[in-house]
């Protein structure tokens, strides 16, 4: 959703409202465009992405309880070829990618979506940070398609769209961004299973948390081809993000502070989703951001879920207008609808744009440093709030930004660089009438997720 300068056109009406809480604290550091991000913009190529597309649509199907040892059929040779595509782009990075399937057994159940017990397999290419490799930015995307029946394991179901348009987007960004090294690892993950339970998600996610990666965002790619609605609305300018809110095991406590304070639209996702809509501004003029407030699609559902059950800043990033009648149909005509998934219903370039926005973003999160912890608020009935917060654990940190908005504003519309201090106070902005929030600025001028004060 673009918003008038969110930093440009602010720091004259920031300048007049905060004082730092240090003498010299200010120095305005520039607002980095990091030209390597115009350049992989600008690579991003529509002939590949088809070509990938392509491939994956001719395995015939790739539902996850279909052939698993051809090798010209079923899920089993679309991942082995996911995987032998990452070991290219990796050799041609000089082996920048650690390439690898993360895998469990899913046990059947006679009334669920998987009857017999199945390993579900998931591939995994790690671009390894160079100075937080611990830290990661996740890019997902699912391998899997399906027919009407969901249990339908045989028929053709290409899902050209949903999904394979979302592993196309998957494997560009890796070839765009092989080209760097980040501060942060970035791991591009094809998911298995989707349409079965989202259970390759959850494999993943479990496997992350038990190897300890402090995940800083998870972007799901779930159809991102698609430029024609079921509306008549044809766009390849917009695409949707959306942002779930408050976790199902959120504690009493802070449900009840939030009541008293808010923040129901400050959580980590809606911050990663407001952050997406900044680089959109930023690197693609001819792209805009609509972010829904909502874990998914009434009755949908995406892989970066069980990354969000498990805690992490996790959206959906996919084409802001869906045809229904090519996702999950028999292919068929009916009534002279054509029904089904197929290439013909790929805008490619409209793909190309989407993988664009999925570089920009990585690339952007990958070289900022952490979200400073623990940030925090006080000034009720006082005419200056103040913010705490603690360091951002990342080497190379420049300062810090504060952000604040109207309520009713979606994005971040006033900020104001601080420098390297943790303790600010805003001098006559009553803390009653605005939202706010603090991220770390690198050195290369990039900056972090905002965290918003507890």
């Amino acid at each position: 959703m673009r918003q008038t300068s969110v930093l440009a056109r602010t720091a004259l009406f920031a300048a007049t409202m905060a004082t730092p809480a240090l003498a010299g604290a200010q120095s305005q550091p520039p607002i980095a465009e990091d030209p390597r991000i115009h350049e992989a913009v600008a690579s991003a190529s529509a002939e590949r992405v088809r070509k990938d597309i392509t491939t994956l649509v001719n395995f015939g199907t790739r539902h996850t309880m279909s052939d698993t040892v051809s090798k010209t059929r079923g899920i089993g040779a679309a991942r082995r070829w996911i995987y032998s595509e990452f070991e290219s782009i990796s050799k041609a990075c000089g082996g920048c990618l650690e390439v690898r399937y993360i895998s469990d057994i899913v046990k059947g159940d006679p009334n669920g979506r998987i009857k017999q017990d199945i390993n579900v397999v998931n591939v995994v290419a790690i671009l390894r940070g160079s100075t937080e490799p611990n830290r990661y930015i996740v890019h997902t995307g699912d391998i899997d398609s399906r027919v009407t029946d969901v249990l339908n394991a045989t028929s053709d179901s290409p899902g050209a769209n949903d999904n394979a348009s979302g592993i196309a987007a998957l494997l560009e960004a890796a070839r765009l961004m092989s080209k760097h090294k980040y501060a942060a690892s970035v791991a591009f993950v094809a998911l298995s299973s989707e349409e079965q339970g989202l259970q390759g998600g959850d494999i993943v996610a479990k496997a992350a948390k038990a190897e300890g990666w402090r995940i800083d965002a998870v972007i799901n790619n779930d159809m991102v081809g698609n430029s024609r609605g079921i509306d008549g609305v044809h766009e390849n300018t917009k695409a949707r993000v959306f942002a779930p809110g408050l976790p199902a095991n959120t504690p009493a406590a802070e449900l009840r502070r939030i009541l008293t304070n808010g923040g129901e639209l400050d959580t980590p996702s809606r911050q990663l989703a407001r952050y997406i809509d900044l680089v959109a501004d930023r690197y693609h003029p001819n792209m805009d951001v609509e972010i829904i407030y909502r874990l998914d699609r009434y009755g949908r559902g995406g892989h970066h879920t069980p990354f969000f059950n498990l805690g992490a800043a996790a959206v959906r990033l996919m084409e802001a207008h869906e045809d229904y009648t090519k996702q999950h149909q028999d292919l068929r005509t009916e009534n002279g609808i054509k029904y089904g998934d197929v290439l013909e219903g790929v805008d490619f370039d409209y793909a190309a744009k989407m993988t664009a926005l999925d570089a920009s973003v990585l690339m952007s999160l990958a070289a900022a440093p952490a979200a400073p912890d623990s940030a925090t608020i006080r000034g009720s009935v006082q005419p200056s709030p103040t913010l705490r917060w603690k360091a951002s654990p990342s080497p190379d940190v420049a300062g810090y930004r504060i952000y604040w908005r109207k309520p009713s504003d979606v994005n971040w519309t006033r900020s104001r660089y601080v420098g390297n201090v943790t303790e600010y106070t805003l001098k006559n902005v009553i803390i009653d009438n605005y939202f706010f929030g603090v991220a770390a600025v690198g050195k290369n001028g990039q900056e972090s997720l905002v965290a918003f004060p507890r």
